[in-house]
């Protein structure tokens, strides 16, 4: 049988299957349908410091090859998720990843002290990169300045693996993928939905109560795949067993991983990616 166990820094994973945050809940909602504990990680939905009720409706829609959500964040809070998501999940046989979001520095930093006091919970997703909120989220991630910021300050007070969700809402990713690195970021989760557009075209209005969403879905798989390579593909080599940075494409389905090394441009630390493919887990 193939060997199929990677890290990413100390995080130890039996395989490199894992699920994107938003397409999974919390795991268990799936676990009549399949054994969980089979996936390499969970990475769980969205927790912010407050609850939130998300935007209004109506907050998703259908297009050519994906879909536009603008769901905005909606969770019960930090505190909930600690009461009562967390003894549900705590003991399953594989790495729960928590979704941190926040709308300022000291929520982003509040919320991820409360999670690292959770011994089961040995990585955090942090989320600076969301499109669908309107304080905090992707304003954060579309900066050097903001994106520093926020992990410099969530690194000193979290002190378990802390992996970075990009958007790829920018120019240059590789950008903000270095200072983030700098700041203390074991790794980099990349991407998460693309700003997009739907229009009623009898009502001649946008479909979403936001005007814009994030588009995911098999489309974005090209765009993915080119922020963990720049522009030379000639630096593609073996996969790996350690890898310091994720790719989990922001797809509704299971996301398989392969491993790849030396993306150029970006730092020279290995990717490990994640197709947004719905397949199998047959490995």
């Amino acid at each position: 049988m193939a060997e199929l166990n990677v890290n990413i820094g100390n995080l130890q994973l039996k395989n490199p299957v894992m699920t994107a945050s938003g397409t999974f809940g919390y795991g268990i909602e799936y676990s009549d349908f399949m054994d969980i504990s089979r996936l390499g990680g969970i990475f769980v939905k969205g927790t912010t410091i407050q609850p939130r009720e998300g935007n209004l409706y109506p907050r998703m829609a259908e297009t050519p090859s994906g879909m536009l959500n603008a769901v905005g964040l909606q969770n019960k809070g930090a505190q909930y998720f600690v009461d009562h998501i967390y003894p549900e999940i705590k003991n399953i046989d594989t790495n729960m990843i928590v979704n941190v979001s926040g709308s300022s520095v000291e929520t982003y930093v509040e919320c991820a002290e409360k999670i690292a006091d959770l011994d089961n919970i040995p990585a955090i997703e942090l989320n600076i990169s969301c499109p669908n909120v309107k304080q905090g989220g992707m304003a954060f991630g579309v900066t050097t300045c903001g994106a520093s910021e926020v992990v410099k300050a969530v690194r000193k007070v979290y002190p378990k693996t802390l992996i970075v969700k990009l958007s790829p809402n920018l120019t240059d990713i590789t950008e903000i993928a270095r200072a983030v690195e700098a700041e203390g970021a074991d790794s980099v989760s990349l991407i998460n939905t693309m700003l997009g557009m739907a229009i009623d075209a009898e009502k001649r209005k946008p479909v979403l109560s936001t005007i814009t969403g994030g588009l995911s879905g098999p489309c974005v798989k090209p765009v993915a795949s080119a922020a963990t390579s720049g522009s030379d593909m000639k630096q593609w080599t073996s996969p790996p067993r350690e890898a310091r940075m994720v790719l989990l494409m922001p797809a509704f389905a299971i996301c398989v991983s392969v491993t790849m090394s030396q993306p150029a441009r970006s730092a020279s630390i290995p990717f490990v990616t994640a197709w947004s493919e719905k397949t199998r887990l047959s490995a």
